[in-house]
Protein backbone atom coordinates (compact mmCIF):
# COMPACT_ATOMS: atom_id res chain seq x y z
CA UNK A 1 0.00 0.00 0.00
CA UNK A 2 1.22 3.38 -0.84
CA UNK A 3 -0.56 5.66 1.51
CA UNK A 4 -4.10 5.80 3.70
CA UNK A 5 -6.19 8.37 5.06
CA UNK A 6 -9.12 8.33 7.14
CA UNK A 7 -11.53 11.51 7.56
CA UNK A 8 -8.67 13.00 5.11
CA UNK A 9 -5.93 12.37 7.54
CA UNK A 10 -3.33 9.74 7.22
CA UNK A 11 -4.11 6.78 8.93
CA UNK A 12 -3.34 3.27 9.39
CA UNK A 13 -6.52 1.59 10.96
CA UNK A 14 -10.13 1.92 11.91
CA UNK A 15 -11.70 2.13 15.52
CA UNK A 16 -12.75 -0.81 16.57
CA UNK A 17 -16.37 0.11 17.22
CA UNK A 18 -16.52 0.41 13.29
CA UNK A 19 -19.86 -1.01 12.28
CA UNK A 20 -18.17 -2.05 8.83
CA UNK A 21 -15.64 -3.76 10.31
CA UNK A 22 -18.16 -5.65 12.67
CA UNK A 23 -20.96 -6.02 10.15
CA UNK A 24 -19.39 -5.03 6.87
CA UNK A 25 -21.94 -2.00 6.90
CA UNK A 26 -20.20 0.21 4.16
CA UNK A 27 -19.43 0.58 0.28
CA UNK A 28 -16.37 0.61 -1.61
CA UNK A 29 -14.94 1.49 -4.92
CA UNK A 30 -11.56 0.59 -6.86
CA UNK A 31 -10.63 3.03 -8.94
CA UNK A 32 -7.95 3.12 -11.65
CA UNK A 33 -6.24 6.18 -11.89
CA UNK A 34 -3.42 6.84 -14.36
CA UNK A 35 -1.12 10.09 -15.29
CA UNK A 36 -2.63 11.49 -11.99
CA UNK A 37 -6.23 11.15 -13.66
CA UNK A 38 -9.56 8.68 -12.15
CA UNK A 39 -10.99 6.63 -15.00
CA UNK A 40 -14.69 6.96 -15.20
CA UNK A 41 -14.57 9.28 -12.13
CA UNK A 42 -18.45 10.26 -12.77
CA UNK A 43 -19.28 6.71 -12.53
CA UNK A 44 -17.32 5.68 -9.50
CA UNK A 45 -19.13 8.61 -7.73
CA UNK A 46 -22.58 8.26 -8.82
CA UNK A 47 -22.90 4.19 -7.71
CA UNK A 48 -21.01 5.08 -4.47
CA UNK A 49 -23.56 7.89 -3.97
CA UNK A 50 -26.35 5.29 -5.14
CA UNK A 51 -25.05 2.67 -2.97
CA UNK A 52 -25.12 4.98 0.38
CA UNK A 53 -28.41 5.93 -0.81
CA UNK A 54 -29.78 2.38 -0.63
CA UNK A 55 -27.83 1.86 2.48
CA UNK A 56 -29.13 4.99 3.97
CA UNK A 57 -25.69 6.45 5.02
CA UNK A 58 -25.02 9.98 4.07
CA UNK A 59 -22.88 10.21 1.07
CA UNK A 60 -19.50 11.70 1.44
CA UNK A 61 -18.73 15.22 0.07
CA UNK A 62 -17.90 14.59 -3.67
CA UNK A 63 -15.75 17.46 -4.02
CA UNK A 64 -14.06 16.48 -0.99
CA UNK A 65 -13.95 13.07 -2.50
CA UNK A 66 -12.41 14.23 -5.47
CA UNK A 67 -9.67 15.87 -3.95
CA UNK A 68 -8.43 12.94 -1.41
CA UNK A 69 -8.49 10.76 -4.85
CA UNK A 70 -6.69 13.52 -6.73
CA UNK A 71 -3.84 13.28 -3.66
CA UNK A 72 -3.38 9.30 -3.99
CA UNK A 73 -3.67 9.73 -7.89
CA UNK A 74 -0.48 11.84 -7.45
CA UNK A 75 1.87 9.12 -5.94
CA UNK A 76 2.97 6.85 -8.72
CA UNK A 77 1.91 7.16 -12.23
CA UNK A 78 -0.85 4.25 -12.55
CA UNK A 79 -2.74 3.86 -8.76
CA UNK A 80 -5.42 2.07 -7.62
CA UNK A 81 -7.65 3.75 -4.99
CA UNK A 82 -9.95 2.09 -3.08
CA UNK A 83 -12.72 4.50 -1.54
CA UNK A 84 -14.57 2.57 1.88
CA UNK A 85 -17.50 4.68 3.24
CA UNK A 86 -18.62 2.65 6.22
CA UNK A 87 -22.01 3.52 8.57
CA UNK A 88 -19.09 5.15 11.00
CA UNK A 89 -18.79 3.70 14.98
CA UNK A 90 -21.62 2.33 16.58
CA UNK A 91 -23.22 4.25 18.69
CA UNK A 92 -25.59 1.10 19.92
CA UNK A 93 -25.35 -2.26 20.40
CA UNK A 94 -26.24 -5.12 18.06
CA UNK A 95 -27.43 -4.57 13.77
CA UNK A 96 -29.81 -1.85 14.47
CA UNK A 97 -28.40 1.81 13.49
CA UNK A 98 -29.47 4.65 15.37
CA UNK A 99 -29.21 7.14 12.46
CA UNK A 100 -27.08 9.44 14.64
CA UNK A 101 -23.66 7.47 13.58
CA UNK A 102 -20.81 9.47 11.59
CA UNK A 103 -19.72 8.02 8.66
CA UNK A 104 -16.14 6.59 8.29
CA UNK A 105 -14.75 8.08 5.42
CA UNK A 106 -10.98 5.99 4.20
CA UNK A 107 -8.75 5.93 0.82
CA UNK A 108 -6.07 4.05 0.18
CA UNK A 109 -3.45 4.01 -2.54
CA UNK A 110 -2.20 1.04 -3.83
CA UNK A 111 0.19 0.36 -6.28
CA UNK A 112 -0.71 -0.51 -10.40
CA UNK A 113 2.15 -1.65 -11.86
CA UNK A 114 1.09 -2.47 -15.11
CA UNK A 115 -1.31 0.40 -15.72
CA UNK A 116 -5.01 0.52 -17.70
CA UNK A 117 -3.47 -1.23 -21.07
CA UNK A 118 -1.71 -4.16 -19.84
CA UNK A 119 -1.65 -6.98 -22.29
CA UNK A 120 -3.03 -10.38 -21.38
CA UNK A 121 -3.70 -13.47 -22.27
CA UNK A 122 -7.12 -14.73 -22.50
CA UNK A 123 -8.89 -15.81 -19.42
CA UNK A 124 -9.28 -19.54 -17.88
CA UNK A 125 -12.41 -19.66 -16.30
CA UNK A 126 -15.17 -22.63 -15.04
CA UNK A 127 -18.91 -22.09 -13.27
CA UNK A 128 -17.99 -21.94 -9.44
CA UNK A 129 -18.96 -25.07 -7.54
CA UNK A 130 -21.33 -23.35 -5.29
CA UNK A 131 -24.44 -21.35 -6.25
CA UNK A 132 -24.21 -18.06 -5.80
CA UNK A 133 -26.73 -15.75 -4.52
CA UNK A 134 -29.33 -13.05 -5.28
CA UNK A 135 -29.39 -10.59 -2.04
CA UNK A 136 -31.62 -7.73 -1.69
CA UNK A 137 -28.63 -5.69 -2.09
CA UNK A 138 -27.26 -6.77 -5.83
CA UNK A 139 -25.50 -4.40 -7.94
CA UNK A 140 -24.16 -2.47 -5.12
CA UNK A 141 -20.77 -2.44 -4.20
CA UNK A 142 -21.18 -3.47 -0.28
CA UNK A 143 -18.61 -4.37 2.19
CA UNK A 144 -20.14 -8.32 2.35
CA UNK A 145 -17.88 -10.09 -0.08
CA UNK A 146 -17.34 -13.57 1.41
CA UNK A 147 -19.10 -15.17 -1.36
CA UNK A 148 -16.46 -13.33 -3.75
CA UNK A 149 -13.36 -14.16 -1.37
CA UNK A 150 -14.63 -18.27 -1.05
CA UNK A 151 -15.31 -17.88 -5.03
CA UNK A 152 -11.22 -16.47 -6.02
CA UNK A 153 -10.03 -19.18 -3.50
CA UNK A 154 -11.85 -21.85 -5.94
CA UNK A 155 -10.45 -19.98 -8.63
CA UNK A 156 -7.14 -20.46 -7.65
CA UNK A 157 -7.18 -23.83 -6.32
CA UNK A 158 -8.52 -25.00 -9.66
CA UNK A 159 -5.81 -22.88 -11.67
CA UNK A 160 -8.43 -20.58 -13.23
CA UNK A 161 -8.48 -16.63 -13.51
CA UNK A 162 -12.31 -16.39 -12.91
CA UNK A 163 -15.24 -18.50 -12.02
CA UNK A 164 -18.72 -17.17 -12.89
CA UNK A 165 -21.28 -17.50 -10.03
CA UNK A 166 -24.59 -18.91 -10.77
CA UNK A 167 -27.99 -18.61 -9.24
CA UNK A 168 -29.77 -21.49 -7.64
CA UNK A 169 -31.95 -20.74 -10.51
CA UNK A 170 -29.56 -21.29 -13.18
CA UNK A 171 -29.14 -17.73 -13.79
CA UNK A 172 -25.95 -16.33 -14.29
CA UNK A 173 -24.99 -13.72 -12.00
CA UNK A 174 -21.39 -13.03 -12.94
CA UNK A 175 -17.85 -13.52 -12.52
CA UNK A 176 -15.99 -13.79 -8.33
CA UNK A 177 -14.57 -10.15 -9.23
CA UNK A 178 -15.92 -9.54 -12.05
CA UNK A 179 -18.86 -8.60 -15.09
CA UNK A 180 -19.43 -11.13 -17.65
CA UNK A 181 -20.13 -10.43 -21.37
CA UNK A 182 -20.89 -12.65 -23.72
CA UNK A 183 -21.91 -12.97 -27.64
CA UNK A 184 -24.46 -14.88 -29.54
CA UNK A 185 -26.03 -14.55 -32.99
CA UNK A 186 -24.90 -11.08 -33.47
CA UNK A 187 -25.25 -9.46 -29.98
CA UNK A 188 -23.33 -9.02 -26.77
CA UNK A 189 -25.57 -9.71 -23.57
CA UNK A 190 -24.91 -9.05 -19.92
CA UNK A 191 -26.68 -10.03 -16.82
CA UNK A 192 -29.42 -7.32 -15.70
CA UNK A 193 -27.85 -5.42 -12.90
CA UNK A 194 -30.06 -6.97 -10.37
CA UNK A 195 -28.60 -10.03 -11.15
CA UNK A 196 -25.49 -9.10 -10.64
CA UNK A 197 -23.40 -8.94 -7.30
CA UNK A 198 -21.75 -5.96 -8.54
CA UNK A 199 -23.14 -3.52 -11.48
CA UNK A 200 -19.55 -2.74 -12.80
CA UNK A 201 -18.14 0.52 -13.70
CA UNK A 202 -16.50 -1.32 -16.60
CA UNK A 203 -19.68 -2.94 -17.19
CA UNK A 204 -21.41 0.31 -17.80
CA UNK A 205 -18.54 1.28 -20.11
CA UNK A 206 -18.40 -1.47 -22.13
CA UNK A 207 -22.43 -1.21 -22.91
CA UNK A 208 -21.57 2.89 -23.62
CA UNK A 209 -18.72 1.94 -25.68
CA UNK A 210 -21.16 -0.64 -27.75
CA UNK A 211 -24.00 1.84 -28.17
CA UNK A 212 -21.37 4.42 -29.94
CA UNK A 213 -19.64 1.59 -32.28
CA UNK A 214 -23.59 0.91 -33.28
CA UNK A 215 -22.85 -2.67 -31.99
CA UNK A 216 -25.91 -4.36 -30.27
CA UNK A 217 -25.80 -4.81 -26.74
CA UNK A 218 -28.59 -5.55 -24.09
CA UNK A 219 -28.89 -6.39 -20.27
CA UNK A 220 -31.00 -9.48 -19.98
CA UNK A 221 -31.64 -12.70 -18.08
CA UNK A 222 -28.77 -15.32 -19.39
CA UNK A 223 -28.79 -18.84 -18.03
CA UNK A 224 -25.83 -21.70 -18.13
CA UNK A 225 -27.46 -22.97 -21.28
CA UNK A 226 -26.66 -19.61 -22.79
CA UNK A 227 -22.74 -19.53 -21.37
CA UNK A 228 -22.69 -23.23 -23.06
CA UNK A 229 -23.94 -21.46 -26.81
CA UNK A 230 -21.96 -18.42 -26.29
CA UNK A 231 -19.99 -17.55 -29.68
CA UNK A 232 -17.37 -15.38 -27.38
CA UNK A 233 -17.24 -14.44 -23.82
CA UNK A 234 -15.37 -11.35 -21.65
CA UNK A 235 -14.84 -10.29 -18.30
CA UNK A 236 -14.35 -6.72 -17.18
CA UNK A 237 -13.53 -4.95 -14.19
CA UNK A 238 -11.69 -1.59 -13.93
CA UNK A 239 -8.37 -3.54 -12.94
CA UNK A 240 -8.73 -5.78 -15.80
CA UNK A 241 -10.70 -3.75 -18.72
CA UNK A 242 -12.11 -5.63 -21.19
CA UNK A 243 -10.66 -9.38 -21.00
CA UNK A 244 -11.40 -11.76 -23.69
CA UNK A 245 -11.94 -15.54 -22.38
CA UNK A 246 -10.36 -18.10 -23.98
CA UNK A 247 -10.82 -21.48 -22.49
CA UNK A 248 -14.42 -22.16 -20.59
CA UNK A 249 -14.32 -25.33 -18.58
CA UNK A 250 -11.91 -26.89 -21.02
CA UNK A 251 -13.97 -25.23 -24.03
CA UNK A 252 -11.53 -23.02 -26.32
CA UNK A 253 -13.28 -19.93 -26.96
CA UNK A 254 -12.25 -17.68 -29.90
CA UNK A 255 -11.00 -13.83 -29.41
CA UNK A 256 -13.86 -11.89 -30.77
CA UNK A 257 -13.60 -9.31 -33.30
CA UNK A 258 -15.52 -6.68 -31.66
CA UNK A 259 -12.35 -6.62 -28.79
CA UNK A 260 -10.21 -4.41 -30.06
CA UNK A 261 -12.74 -1.99 -31.14
CA UNK A 262 -14.43 -2.15 -27.85
CA UNK A 263 -11.27 -1.76 -26.32
CA UNK A 264 -10.22 1.65 -27.81
CA UNK A 265 -13.58 2.97 -27.20
CA UNK A 266 -13.71 2.53 -23.70
CA UNK A 267 -10.11 4.15 -23.68
CA UNK A 268 -11.71 6.92 -25.48
CA UNK A 269 -13.93 7.24 -22.83
CA UNK A 270 -11.64 6.75 -19.63
CA UNK A 271 -10.89 10.27 -20.27
CA UNK A 272 -11.73 13.65 -17.87
CA UNK A 273 -10.40 16.58 -16.63
CA UNK A 274 -7.41 16.50 -14.28
CA UNK A 275 -7.97 16.08 -10.79
CA UNK A 276 -6.98 19.27 -8.84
Amino acid sequence: MLAAWAQGEPAESIPIDDRGLHYGDGLFETIGTSGGRARFLAAHLGRLARGCAVLGIPAPDESVLAREIARAAALAPHVIVKVIVTRGRALARGYAFTGAETPTRIVTAWPWPEGPLAARDPARVATAGRAGSTPLLAGIKHLNRLEQVLACEEARQRGLDEVILVGRDGGIIGGAMTNLFMYHDGQLATPRADRCAVAGVMRGQVLAAASRLGFAACERDLTVRDLAGAQALWLTNVRVGLWPIGNLAGRECAVHAWTQPLQRAIETGAGGARLA
